[in-house]
């Protein structure tokens, strides 16, 4: 089961100043939506929208009209997210082993970088990933650049660096136009 939806779901309904006080005041034992309204100083209409997300959430339960922490919901959460079952980049089967090795290392699930590699041949194998976002037939700026090269690192100057250094593209001196030019073996 994937708890990526259900913990940022989680973590919205936490985001809130207010549905902390209710989760802690819950924390306590058991109340009806006007216990919560009079002991916080809030309107009930207000406390009822607040419900209805952390309900949504599984961060609470209702039955007949009465409100409670669900605790088991939350451990689960939380084991979920440190139980080590981190999603991994997975890469193709058609790679060389060495390639594979070296993307499973260097990213993440999203296939963003957990770190520039130090130079050399795993940096072109990470090069050589990232360059695939970039068409053969196509002139792209600066900027059009670095929004590509964010989705896979912050540091988009050292990429593009890297991406020229290593001939995988070229730019015009003054950095105004860049393409990717033909693939070189490794």
């Amino acid at each position: 089961m994937d708890t990526q939806p259900e913990i940022l779901s989680f973590v919205k309904a936490m985001a809130s100043a207010d549905r902390l006080r209710i989760v802690g005041l819950l924390s306590q034992g058991s109340k009806r939506a006007s216990q919560v309204a009079e002991i916080l100083g809030m309107h009930p209409s207000e406390v009822n929208r607040h419900f209805e997300q952390l309900t949504a959430s599984g961060a609470i339960s209702e039955a007949d009209g009465v409100y409670e922490l669900n605790e088991k919901a939350i451990e689960s959460l939380a084991r979920g997210q440190f139980e080590g079952k981190r999603p991994s980049y997975v890469p193709k089967d058609n790679q060389e082993e060495d390639v594979r090795k070296v993307l499973k290392n260097f990213l993440n699930a999203d296939g963003t970088l957990k770190k520039l590699p130090p130079m050399g041949n795993k940096l072109l194998i990470i090069l050589n990933f990232i360059v695939d976002a970039f068409s053969f037939d196509a002139n792209y700026t600066e900027k059009e650049v670095n929004t590509i090269l964010r989705r896979f690192h912050v540091d988009t100057a050292a990429l593009r660096r890297y991406l020229v250094d290593y001939g995988l593209m070229a730019r015009e001196s003054d950095g105004t136009r860049y393409w990717r030019v033909k693939e070189q073996t490794k």
